[in-house]
């Protein structure tokens, strides 16, 4: 499952978020109580809407207070920039009332097929940094601190060093912009194989790039899913960029879903950051491996079994 398709589920979910707290997820929640015990995990693991909405209906509240009943200790939404304020605003207080934190949500629009800041055009750039002005009010809105960056497609015509010169630049007039706020651009490099002709694409090169912009607002989201498939060797490149990584994502491979359904040791990695003292977000970036009921209860175990270390 990539990116674009988190954003048309999230999309269609969207439709509904205007609708106040209806009464099933109360009804109910005596009841799954008793069958989902709540429990405070080591780290402080994020899903995201529609993980959960077989138990918790459609209302983005009470699958917000679905996940903290369980234990989350967070959340993140790719696609809170698109949402209106008022919605923003609601899931602000519930996030704020249930001691749970705002992982990252998408800052800008990311370009898939055509370069981006790799090409050095200058309205692309401009757009970009418009769009994190934009981001910071959405961040203010929600107490988000970080927020997902991807620099885009490779620019074919430009050696590479060049592109790398390019985006440098665009992340530095970024973090000029975040700096004040206190807010974190995550880089996020993606995997060749669902993201073909990303630019972003290794950690080392994420923490060349982190290490070149020199900034606490520049940073980067190791997403074990896609470095498992792009580099593998994940416990010694975590170790070896860990004063530049801010943020972790996760989803097994292949596959993309919950811990324990494919070939990851995740007790392992788990334990090797909290060994670390890494105290930041964990995103649950992934799809349920079984639908409906059963798969979200199976989603909760994973994440159980996978932190008991």
């Amino acid at each position: 499952m990539d990116r674009r398709s988190f954003v048309k589920k999230n999309i269609a979910a969207s439709a509904l978020l205007g609708l106040g707290v209806n009464g099933i997820y109360a009804s109910e929640l005596g009841n799954l109580k008793h069958k989902l015990p709540t429990k405070n995990f080591k780290l402080n693991y994020a899903p995201h809407l529609g993980m959960f909405e077989a138990h918790a209906g459609s209302d983005p509240v009470n699958q917000l207070n679905f996940m903290a009943d369980n234990g989350f200790s967070a959340f993140e939404d790719n696609e809170m920039r698109s949402r209106s304020a008022s919605v923003q605003e609601k899931m602000a207080v519930t996030m704020s009332n249930r001691n749970m934190t705002m992982g990252v949500f998408v800052a800008h629009d990311i370009y898939w097929t055509k370069p981006n800041l790799t090409g050095g055009d200058i309205a692309l750039r401009d757009e970009f940094l418009k769009q994190i002005e934009q981001s910071v009010e959405v961040a203010k809105r929600v107490n988000a601190k970080w927020m997902t960056v991807v620099p885009g497609y490779v620019d074919k015509r430009k050696n590479m060093q060049y592109q790398t010169v390019n985006v440098i630049e665009s992340l530095k007039r970024a973090s000029e912009i975040l700096e004040p706020h206190g807010i974190i651009m995550v880089l996020e490099p993606l995997n060749f194989r669902d993201h073909p002709g990303q630019f972003l694409s290794e950690s080392p090169q994420c923490y060349q790039i982190c290490k070149a912009v020199n900034s606490p607002s520049c940073k980067m989201l190791f997403d074990i899913y896609h470095q498992q498939i792009q580099e593998g060797n994940l416990i010694p490149n975590i170790e070896a960029s860990w004063d530049e990584i801010a943020y972790f994502q996760v989803g097994d491979n292949p596959g993309r879903n919950e811990p324990t359904t494919g070939e990851i040791n995740y007790k392992n990695v788990f334990k090797f950051i909290h060994s670390k003292g890494f105290n930041g977000v964990v995103g649950m970036e992934h799809g349920n491996s079984i639908d409906g009921k059963e798969g979200e209860l199976a989603v909760i175990e994973a994440y159980k079994k996978s932190d008991n270390f």
